[in-house]
């Protein structure tokens, strides 16, 4: 005599039956109709994207001076460890390092936040932030109402996939698509709820 759950669970056992091998999945790694290869095309697509989200795009050969031109009438800016400091020298503004780290109101009260990123994606204009050097604690690139994200023309990769090949997943990843933005109920739209209000990408060679 054996109780129903051991009989129940014999039963399943009994039933079951190897699980079929998955099929093979071939997903595109680069964006319909785009070649990987085309870069000029692939950062045309990145910075048409972050347009639309209204996000504002430098292109420049030099860093220091397009900086300096995003970060406009900021006054103060937080500069992650690991930043060129080349980047901040053509700005009049005052730096704050997040070392020891700023509190959210001490974050709130700075009027931008400087940062590189780990990857962006063109398909959609998004950002890939990892803490990494240059990047920065996820918090210090939320309150700030201005977030300058210096790209280099490598980090761009048409289409997600190729984006993530690169990419340590263990690490604190922030994917930013334009600046913060939702709307009520009544469609409207406001700006500046989940993150900063502004965005300015300065996309070097």
């Amino acid at each position: 005599m054996t109780d129903a759950r051991t009989e129940i669970l014999r039963r399943i056992r009994a039933a079951a039956v190897p699980p079929a091998a998955a099929p093979p999945r071939h997903y595109l790694r680069h964006a319909p109709g785009l070649d990987e290869d085309d870069r000029p095309a692939v950062l045309a697509l990145f910075a048409e994207r972050l347009a639309e989200y209204g996000a504002t795009v430098l292109r420049a050969d030099d860093a220091g001076p397009a900086v300096a031109e995003a970060l406009g009438s900021a006054r103060t800016a937080v500069v992650p460890a690991g930043l060129p400091e080349q980047w901040t020298a053509h700005w009049d503004g005052e730096t704050r390092t997040d070392r020891p780290p700023l509190t959210h109101a001490q974050l709130d009260a700075t009027d931008a936040v400087l940062t590189t990123c780990a990857a962006a994606v063109a398909e959609s204009g998004t950002l890939i932030l990892d803490g990494g050097p240059g990047q920065g604690r996820r918090a210090a690139t939320l309150l700030p109402d201005l977030h300058v994200c210096v790209v280099r023309a490598a980090q761009v990769h048409s289409a997600l996939p190729g984006a993530l090949a690169g990419l340590d997943p263990a690490r604190p990843l922030t994917f930013v698509s334009g600046p913060s933005a939702t709307a009520d109920i009544e469609m409207i739209r406001v700006k500046g709820v989940h993150g900063p209000r502004r965005l300015a990408v300065v996309l070097l060679p």
